[in-house]
């Protein structure tokens, strides 16, 4: 037989494809939402146009070597790409360290990865690229078929389920605010209580985590949700997507769920 491969060195090498993968994302992230190609062209300085060269494209390092700043130009290369980096690299190695080289360790560091990038995306330009939900969703339902974690059924009826329910959620809202309160929604320039991108998400969400995680992935993003518009409207006028919140249950549903929902039943409903 051949010997096991080292939980360290899986971890490690996972943390490499992660921060590589990290890289990619701060790309998906900024183009994705402007209708641009993430191929072409390469990647270069936003403020003059200068391409990134190789050595300088390296995770983390490249950051630090250039001080922050393009070596063109000297304009400040904002912070989040090397944190983005680490980031995903730290999701990749945490991830193949608790459960090796295992489907369930590729499919989550995939699941909080583009998490990630939704949550970057939506942040930025209030859009979550149909890259990221519907291709998201099918690399679930893809991945559904390896061993262990979500059946192919499972996978499915989240996804159908809580895209459904959710854009019920939104037709109602919507309809409820224009009666309410009809001005509201122009003021806040948009025409829909909750966005598409959110809707889409869901499948997803529901792909990877299933009916119980999407139920808990909802709730968390409500009710952490609701607190921060709390907090916000009294600093900023600026709109909250609600697609971070999502993101952020999701990720609690996905890492934590499981343990969430036996407190519940057995602490709650008393099962």
């Amino acid at each position: 037989m051949n010997p096991p491969i080292e939980p360290g060195l899986v971890a490690v090498i996972a943390g490499v494809v992660g921060l590589a993968l990290g890289s990619f994302l701060n790309v998906c992230s900024i183009r994705w939402p402007q209708d641009e190609s993430v191929v072409s062209p390469p990647s270069r300085c936003p403020s003059c146009g200068r391409g990134i060269r190789p050595h300088e494209n390296v995770p983390v390092l490249g950051w630090i070597l250039l001080r922050g700043r393009c070596a063109g130009c000297g304009e400040r290369i904002s912070v989040q790409y090397p944190l983005v980096e680490l980031a995903t690299g730290l999701i990749w190695a945490g991830l193949f360290w608790q459960s090796g080289l295992s489907w369930e360790a590729l499919r989550g560091a995939l699941f909080l990865t583009i998490l990630l990038g939704i949550a970057l995306s939506d942040a930025r330009f209030y859009i979550i690229p149909d890259e990221f939900s519907l291709g998201g969703a099918a690399l679930g339902l893809a991945l559904a078929f390896a061993p262990g974690g979500l059946t192919v059924v499972q996978a499915l009826t989240g996804a159908v389920l809580w895209t459904v329910v959710l854009w019920g959620v939104g037709k109602a809202g919507t309809l409820w605010i224009r009666k309410t309160n009809p001005d509201r929604l122009d003021d806040m320039g948009v025409d829909s209580a909750l966005g598409g991108g959110d809707v889409k998400m869901m499948a997803l969400v529901g792909a990877f985590v299933g009916v119980p995680g999407g139920a808990l992935t909802i709730f968390i993003g409500s009710a952490v949700a609701v607190l921060v518009f709390g907090i916000a409207r009294r600093l900023t006028d600026r709109l909250i997507p609600f697609g971070i919140f999502l993101a952020a249950g999701a990720a609690i549903a996905y890492v934590g769920g499981e343990t969430i929902i036996d407190w519940y039943m057995t602490t709650v409903v008393g099962r």
